[in-house]
């Protein structure tokens, strides 16, 4: 299935300051499909190693860091002729030898021109291992998202629709021809979300029931990596904090709160269960920003944010929501709905490169998300439905003067002022397209 991500790979392999590239990402959001169809694509030959499923290869690394070496006995042991700019070496599960992870800062300055990339499931709670020499300054890194909406459009062999809405312009109203399929499959990739495997299984089937058990089954893997490898006193309160995501997103005011999570538990006890999941890619923090300045990180409220799940086929499954009730919106899904599409929006953003935080003026006023861009900062207001009306957003772009925003919603595509804000309405499904507009 097609990954936008394998334009940044093209991109790495041609860099002149090239170095061991690590990739992370959730577990069973792509990273080794992806990595081995850009072998395939792009070099020779490729070498494989996977630490996870091989654990005595690790032995390769245990005697020093001489680089040639290690790659000398990786290619008797693979039968494989390692050729500099010509093979790919992949480090697969990289997090199960540490000494693989240290070995990346003498490829960096030792075999330059060799192509190494790293992956791992829990590549980002390995690098925060203080039982790691992490080569700081010796990698080049991505991150790997579940696939995101347009990626699902494309796997959905409906790469015709991504392409007529690559210029679409904001004063020409999208016809029934295009929103129709498009609200369709956006419903759909709700119901169904962007891990692989469970689009794969959505394509061949449209069996919901298949899909419902793809989910449950990575979610139990999910679970399974508590066990394996968190720290044995944070499980408890990592399996705690990871049940309460869809229960704090689905409050009215849906900060996140430490208290929530357990009764009579304190933050003290809980922000390290909750950074393991953060560090696993399994959730995101919002930050909230009070007074939006550049940079938006430096303003940010460490101690007041919202957290979003990684998917929102997950979250769907996690939360109980039926597909049923997806489909046909009943009224039960209504207070809801707005969290679930606010998760929605933030991985399409997310994908999109941004860096997100959300602003808040005491009880009265909210903007879902604020992000950064050319030194200015940008609103985005989210809506579940048609309703465009938001006095926050009014409010935000009056006190802040505002270049561009954007709204997005059911409606159709449009373009007009508030207040001296150009603002964009988008429709939620062209979320991916963001940039085209500011």
């Amino acid at each position: 299935m097609y990954r936008e991500i394998i334009n940044d790979l093209e991109k790495w392999k041609v860099k002149s300051r090239r170095k061991p590239l690590l990739l992370t990402g959730v577990r069973q959001c792509g990273k080794t499909y992806i990595v081995e169809e850009f072998a395939k694509e792009s070099f020779d030959n490729y070498v494989y190693v996977n630490f996870e499923k091989e654990a005595g290869v690790s032995a390769i690394f245990d005697y020093d860091f001489d680089v040639d070496r290690i790659i000398t006995e990786l290619e008797r042991k693979y039968q494989t002729k390692v050729t500099k700019g010509k093979t790919l070496v992949f480090f697969d599960e990289i997090q199960e030898c540490p000494r693989a992870i240290t070995s990346l800062k003498y490829f960096c300055e030792n075999m330059k021109d060799l192509h190494v990339i790293c992956a791992g499931s829990l590549l980002g709670v390995a690098i925060k291992s203080e039982n790691i020499s992490f080569p700081v300054g010796k990698v080049n890194r991505m991150q790997l998202y579940p696939m995101s909406f347009k990626e699902f459009v494309i796997a959905n062999d409906r790469r015709d629709l991504i392409e007529v809405f690559e210029n679409w312009p904001t004063d020409r109203v999208i016809p029934e021809l295009y929103s129709v399929p498009m609200t369709k499959l956006l419903k759909e990739y709700y119901i169904v979300g962007g891990m692989p495997e469970a689009v794969k299984t959505w394509i061949e089937t449209h069996d919901i029931n298949e899909v419902e058990e793809v989910l449950q089954e990575i979610l139990s893997d999910y679970a399974d990596d508590f066990s394996k490898h968190a720290p044995v006193n944070e499980i408890p309160k990592i399996r705690w904090i990871w049940d309460s995501v869809p229960v704090q997103l689905a409050k009215e005011n849906n900060k996140f709160v430490f208290s929530h999570v357990k009764a009579g538990k304190r933050s003290a006890e809980l922000e390290d269960a909750l950074q393991w999941l953060s560090d696993a890619g399994l959730i995101t923090q919002v930050h909230l920003v009070e007074k939006p300045e550049s940079p938006l990180s430096g303003f940010a409220d460490k101690t007041y944010f919202k957290v979003y799940m990684s998917d929102v086929g997950l979250l769907r499954v996690k939360s109980g929501v039926a597909a049923k009730t997806i489909l046909e919106g009943t009224e039960l899904f209504v207070r809801y709905k707005g969290a679930f599409v606010e998760n929605y929006v933030l991985n399409e953003l997310k994908s999109c490169g941004k860096e997100l935080y959300f602003w808040r003026s005491g009880n009265t006023a909210e903007i879902d998300f604020i992000y950064e861009k050319d030194g200015e900062i940008v609103p985005v207001e989210v809506k579940a439905a048609d309703n465009t009306q938001a006095k926050s957003y009014k409010q935000f772009c009056k006190k802040y003067d505002v270049k561009h925003g954007f709204k997005l919603s059911q409606k159709n595509i449009a373009e007009n002022m508030c207040e001296n804000t150009k603002t964009y309405n988008i429709p939620l499904y062209l979320g991916w397209n963001i940039d085209e507009y500011n």
